[in-house]
């Protein structure tokens, strides 16, 4: 983050639970108000209090934001992207979840994060969106943007789908599948790792495509670079087919669709503790190393 770099407004977006909003928010106000700083609480936010605090729909902080302080788990912090990369204003995430691979700070270093990032001293990890559009009989319905993957799967129901996938207009396979997830490396250690993908670094510049229990055991995830055009194809019956994106929105599939992914325009500023390497992350998150 640039030295001298300042807020006047900073917006809270929280869903940790009703004990933990008493707990850590009414002090976290008191403190931003006596530097001078605006803050603008969501709804959820809002409705934890006892005060009679009103909130706003979250694409209203956002645009009365100047930084995004999300208090929650990676669930909150997904849906805070979407709103954040767009709007080019930073994140800094605080863990009330569970995993948090992208809420990295503690409640414990709320405060001293806060006072690096309003000192301009934080380090801000620039991460890659998704760009998902959704193409039906040659127009574009649907345009949206993902931080960790976009994935096609069948519904509960429904039999196993084939999908054709496109790379730059080049044919590459046909699987059959429960599904095909395209990764960012942000998400490569969300349900990307869980379908057998492997673990990439934020910064390499890659996407990860990674099939859901395919028919062929030959059918392996495929990392490409990620100023690729991904085309997705949906072959044969696509009864009960859903686009999901980030794993918070569904989006109902037609047997004619094709799905174009590709590298956002926008990236996320993601403020991230100076003193935790990657790595650290990792092993904490994932246990590596313990019996």
């Amino acid at each position: 983050m640039q030295a001298g770099k300042s807020f006047q407004s900073i917006g809270i977006l929280s869903r940790p639970r009703r004990e933990q909003l008493t707990a850590v928010v009414p002090p976290l106000l008191k403190w931003l108000q006596a530097r001078g700083i605006k803050t603008i609480l969501d709804e959820e936010t809002a409705a934890g209090l006892t005060d009679g605090s009103k909130g706003q729909p979250r694409s209203v902080v956002a645009d009365l934001s100047q930084l995004l302080l999300v208090l929650g788990g990676d669930g909150t912090m997904l849906a805070a992207a979407r709103l954040a990369a767009p709007r080019q204003i930073p994140i800094l995430p605080i863990n009330m979840g569970s995993l948090g691979f992208l809420t990295s700070f503690t409640v414990d270093e709320l405060y001293p994060a806060l006072e690096d990032t309003l000192a301009g001293k934080s380090s801000i990890s620039q991460r890659v969106m998704l760009q998902a559009e959704i193409v039906r009989a040659g127009s574009a319905i649907e345009r949206q943007r993902a931080l960790n993957d976009v994935v096609i799967t069948k519904g509960a129901l429904a039999r196993m789908i084939q999908l054709q996938l496109n790379i730059n207009s080049d044919f590459v396979c046909r699987y059959r599948a429960d599904g095909l997830i395209v990764a960012s490396p942000t998400g490569s250690t969300a349900y990307s790792l869980s379908a057998g993908g492997p673990i990439v670094q934020p910064a390499v510049e890659a996407f990860i495509i990674t099939p859901i229990c395919p028919h062929m055991l030959s059918d392996r995830p495929l990392v490409v670079r990620d100023y690729c055009q991904i085309e997705i194809k949906l072959n044969g019956d696509a009864d009960s087919v859903y686009l999901t994106l980030d794993g918070q929105r569904g989006i109902p599939l037609q047997p004619t669709d094709i799905l174009r992914v590709q590298r956002a325009k926008e990236q996320l500023q993601l403020i991230q503790p100076p003193k935790k390497p990657y790595f650290d992350i990792l092993r904490n998150k994932l246990k590596w190393g313990e019996a």
